[in-house]
């Protein structure tokens, strides 16, 4: 063969190559702002983790109908200001056809006019609260259940195993009224009225006089929303002014990182769940992000993670529905076609009138070996 056929022959090979390989050539931009620092980071960054999990995967196998999906995260420090900066700059200078997993109710609920602005969705919003389902959102896909829901089963729960003084204490926000909300269902299902009802600001925490109250009025357990970071530091105040209280929180703070800034106070504390257990393989879901994790070398899923995967099988189906080159408005209109959509055990259903998606919930505790026990 002469030099310029062996050329020839090179050149044809490497256009077959270019036409035929399955190697991604263009890109589809999701926008994440979330506070990847600051009070949530630990739950961010495993929410991330677990939800690159499956993006990667997806990429690795062709992506979406050819076409790489390419998770562009800006870190808010879990300030509802930064959320809307960021999610404008995602829009409008990244192109996203998407938001994903906002983590907080202030900050999802301050980026809402942005999505209607702009007609792009948010897909699986890193919060349970009620203003996202009610009413409905048309640019807005929950995936997990609402805090409200997770609440009102965690007082329930302690009134069935016969605990009366019960406190409520909660953040000063939309975040913590939403769950306080939900909390008071379960009281007034179980007959009961909280021991005391405190509030704390999310900025300046001071969580002396709640302390006070809990060991003076002994109580039996604190309903405690927040940050994991409050909820973390509030729980030392708590246990150092004398209180033996059962501590009980809900799934923002199901994490490692959680337990971790819990210390040697983590024992014992309740946490809502919104998915499957974690280590039960049995469980579909589960069992896929265990598989897909070992083979990046990580030793668990945690919570947090779990719910990030969950969100990019949703995120990512909803692609696919939505064709070769996926709109905002594209992505919107394939989203309200799921109906009872397997992600693993789990069925997520939208409609135009009901974007809920999930409605999981269950209860952990946290063992003396530092992980969530179901």
């Amino acid at each position: 063969m002469t030099s310029m056929a062996h050329t020839a022959r090179r050149l044809a090979l490497g256009l077959a190559t270019f036409l035929f390989a399955p190697a991604l050539w263009a890109q589809v931009v999701v926008g994440q702002s979330s506070g990847f620092t600051g009070p949530v980071s630990a739950g961010v960054k495993e929410n991330t983790s677990g939800a690159k999990l499956y993006i990667d995967h997806v990429n690795a196998t062709g992506g979406v109908h050819g076409q790489r999906i390419d998770l562009v995260s800006l870190d808010d420090k879990f300030d509802p200001k930064l959320t809307v900066v960021n999610a404008r700059k995602l829009i409008t200078e990244h192109k996203a056809v998407a938001l994903f997993m906002i983590r907080g109710t202030p900050h999802t609920q301050a980026v809402m006019p942005l999505l209607d602005e702009f007609k792009v969705p948010l897909v699986a919003p890193s919060t349970g609260a009620m203003l996202l389902h009610k009413p409905v959102n048309p640019w807005i896909f929950n995936v997990r259940a609402t805090y409200q829901r997770e609440a009102e089963k965690a007082i329930t729960h302690l009134a069935t195993i016969g605990l009366t003084r019960i406190a409520l204490v909660h953040v000063d926000d939309t975040f913590g009224e939403d769950c306080a909300t939900g909390a008071r269902k379960g009281f007034e299902r179980a007959k009961l009225e909280p021991l005391f009802h405190e509030k704390f600001d999310r900025v300046k925490m001071d969580f002396s006089v709640i302390a006070k109250k809990a060991a003076a009025m002994d109580a039996q357990a604190v309903m405690f929303i927040g940050s994991a970071g409050a909820v973390s530091d509030g729980t030392k105040v708590i246990r150092g002014a004398g209180s033996l209280a059962q501590i009980v929180t809900v799934s923002n703070n199901a994490s490692g990182g959680f337990i971790k800034q819990l210390g040697e106070h983590s024992r014992g504390v309740i946490v809502t769940q919104i998915f499957p257990y974690e280590r039960s393989l049995s469980a579909p879901i589960v069992k896929e992000a265990f598989d897909l994790a070992r083979a990046k070398g990580m030793e668990e899923v945690t919570p947090a993670m779990l719910e990030g995967y969950a969100g990019a099988k949703v995120l990512v189906e909803g692609l696919r529905r939505a064709g070769p080159n996926p709109t905002r408005a594209s992505l919107r209109t394939a989203m309200e076609t799921f109906r009872k959509v397997d992600i693993g055990g789990l069925e997520v259903t939208y409609t135009p009138t009901n974007h809920s998606g999930l409605d999981y919930a269950d209860l952990s505790i946290i063992g003396r070996d530092g992980k969530f026990r179901r």
